[in-house]
């Protein structure tokens, strides 16, 4: 459907970790890569300009919720996601499925796609592979994702199976409506397929083999960080990457800390997106290299001279004290949302690209092991 965006650049000799570039017509997005996730076409409480000031080279707008709002013709009228929100970089939709899918008393999942009812006004609606590709086409983004049906956890070898069964089924219909109808805003979008299967390993290499024969432009694994010990979560993704194309890129959707994008990497990802640093940083919990933060503590009322990170070079570091950024949270102040959101997603950012230097020089096993025991404490 289109040239492989993908190459890879180096495989590290101690482990599965990876250096790539992915290819787009927005620009060139290195890996292994941290996507800052802006769901409504805009990353809470932030400015296209901060994302810019810190160096994020992707970001994930949600097909989902700007089909309901403000409708994803509306953002084609646009002239396409990076015009209507005044981003010129590269994006990633996600294709909606887990949030139909979450919906759970609100949706009815059938062969031809999932109907759900709009939280928003109660209105009907339905997606089937077609409709969520016609979106994601009206969308724009460089990266467009198959739609799907998330495996719940815990689920059954048959219930696993049948879930397989149906993303199996959208994918190839999607495949087929995107060779049909070709972009429509001038560049080419490619198509990422989603590997599910549960926590059953039999099942994700049936997914990913029947993926191969699709043939799309890379590959996510999905039902991941869906409630299961992190210690299965690394193992299923350490598994699917032992079976995925070397030659495309890999994605684990909705994950997650700063030690589990390390222990990823490890294992052989390439590509991440969390609403973790955005949501924490509201609760007043934020990441730094001396561990995770609450600053929110009475015992940083009085700490004027310390920021949130006394290692990083962020907007909010360079400028603020743990002490000032507590009382805009007692205060509830949004200010004190947009500073965290900014620091978090830099530390997020700036994490990712430690890690591609200590690759490049073949250190990053020993660094990470090091930085995933340090970015667990809690100060």
């Amino acid at each position: 459907m289109n040239a492989n965006p993908f190459e890879l650049k180096k495989t590290s000799k101690k482990s599965k970790a990876r250096l790539g570039v992915i290819h787009t017509a927005h620009g060139d997005v290195t890996t292994p890569i941290f996507m800052p996730v802006g769901t409504n076409a805009t990353v809470k409480g932030i400015t296209s300009r901060d994302i810019k000031e810190m160096e994020a080279e992707i970001i994930l707008a949600n097909t989902y919720h700007l089909y309901l709002r403000p409708g994803t013709k509306t953002v084609a009228e646009a002239g396409g996601v990076q015009k209507f929100m005044g981003f010129d970089g590269p994006m990633l939709t996600d294709s909606g499925g887990f949030q139909v899918w979450s919906l759970k008393q609100f949706r009815k999942i059938t062969e031809e796609g999932v109907r759900f009812k709009s939280l928003l006004d109660g209105s009907m609606h339905m997606f089937t592979p077609a409709s969520v590709m016609q979106a994601q086409r009206e969308i724009g983004a460089d990266i467009i994702m198959a739609f799907d049906e998330c495996t719940p956890y815990p689920s059954t070898v048959d219930e696993a199976d049948e879930s397989l069964r149906l993303t199996l089924k959208w994918t190839r219909e999607a495949k087929e409506w995107l060779e049909a109808n070709p972009p429509i805003h001038g560049y080419p979008q490619y198509f990422f397929g989603i590997v599910q299967g549960g926590m059953h390993k039999d099942l994700r290499l049936k997914s990913i083999e029947a993926l191969k024969e699709v043939g799309p432009d890379g590959y996510a694994m999905g039902g991941l960080s869906v409630g299961e010990p992190v210690e299965t979560m690394y193992e299923i993704a350490d598994f699917c990457t032992d079976h995925l194309p070397e030659d495309r890129a890999r994605y684990v959707m909705g994950v997650g800390t700063p030690w589990n994008l390390l222990e990823l990497i490890k294992r052989g990802v390439d590509m991440c997106d969390c609403i973790l640093p955005a949501k924490n940083a509201q609760d007043g919990l934020v990441y730094t290299s001396q561990g995770v933060l609450r600053y929110k503590n009475q015992k940083f009322a009085h700490d004027f001279k310390t920021p949130l990170d006394p290692n990083c070079d962020c907007y909010c570091c360079r400028n603020y004290s743990r002490g000032y950024m507590r009382h805009l949270h007692k205060a509830k102040e949004p200010l004190g949302w947009t500073l965290s959101v900014i620091h978090n997603l830099h530390f997020y950012i700036h994490l990712m690209q430690q890690a591609k230097a200590h690759i490049a020089d073949d250190t990053f096993e020993e660094w990470a092991d090091e930085q995933v025991k340090i970015l667990q404490t809690n100060l």
